[in-house]
């Protein structure tokens, strides 16, 4: 008879955030898929439970899957943890889980800890309907990108960010949503436990130069309903250089693209594609 895959919710700071029933599952089972061994024992040891446990992340995921399924197939019961939240969601753990339906195995949840819920809890924004965006994309001229296509979504917003990058996120927040305020989390549930609310700009000056820990940051719905290019910064600023550049240089777009990509600080490729999107294309000279 197979055994079970527990997929268990664990603490995103606070180690007494741990269920009842979260505490009894990883008491009981044979074995523990964990993000990282060492963030796991620390839990473990913090509620008394010595169990087998074997590391299953990102980047060994594939490989562990065979030896966690023929635990399963033996009957064991495999609880499947991330280092902290729920496996799965903007964590490892869903081709484990998507393995274990394929095999036949049966998946039970154990919910509790989510920073993008807590974070909503205590945002006073409208949670009724939200979006998460988990990771928001590293390379700055993509998550501009995807900062202006979430910019007319008309649902509360919801998204994550690592300490090193949450300044350039801020800025790139800024520029393309301009004064729109937001709720940053930093280290919820922890001691140094910190919850920040104000547009991206006055944030940026409150953080300070160095940030701990993971942040979480809840935006409003785009308050003008969609209104068009009227209510994005950045394309105004985008159109205003453009046209001023333009003109200048007597309606030569090769020239114009230049010198307003370097102005703009755009590579001049970014700049043709917020051009296309913001104006039907005009043949170079």
């Amino acid at each position: 008879m197979a055994g079970k895959l527990l997929v268990v919710a664990t603490p995103i700071g606070n180690l007494d955030d741990l269920s009842p029933r979260a505490l009894e599952a990883l008491r009981s089972a044979d074995l523990i898929a964990c993000e990282d061994t060492r963030r796991t024992m620390k839990l473990l040891g913090r509620h008394g439970v010595r169990r087998p446990c074997v590391s299953c992340h990102r980047f060994n995921e594939a490989r562990r899957l065979d030896p966690v399924l023929r635990a399963l197939r033996a009957g064991k019961q495999v609880a499947l943890v991330s280092d902290g939240g729920t496996p799965g969601v903007a964590d490892p753990g869903a081709r484990l889980v998507a393995a274990a339906h394929r095999a036949g195995i049966p998946v039970s949840p154990l919910p509790g800890p989510s920073a993008a819920t807590a974070l909503l809890s205590a945002s006073g924004l409208d949670a009724d309907r939200y979006v998460f965006e988990g990771f928001l994309p590293h390379r700055p001229g993509e998550r501009r990108r995807r900062l202006r296509e979430l910019r007319r979504e008309s649902r509360t917003i919801v998204f994550y960010e690592s300490p090193h990058r949450i300044h350039a996120t801020l800025r790139d927040v800024a520029q393309v949503l301009g004064s729109r305020p937001l709720v940053l989390g930093r280290e919820l549930t922890k001691l140094h436990e910190t919850i920040l609310v104000g547009s991206a700009a006055a944030l940026l000056e409150r953080l300070g130069p160095e940030v701990r820990g993971e942040v979480s940051v809840v935006l409003p719905p785009d308050p003008d309903g969609g209104a068009g290019e009227r209510s994005d910064p950045e394309a105004l600023r985008i159109l205003a250089c453009w046209r001023r550049v333009l003109g200048a240089h007597g309606g030569d777009r090769r020239a114009a693209l230049r010198e307003a990509a370097r102005e703009l600080g755009l590579k001049r490729a970014e700049l043709q594609r917020r051009l296309d999107e913001l104006a039907p294309p005009t043949p170079a000279r």
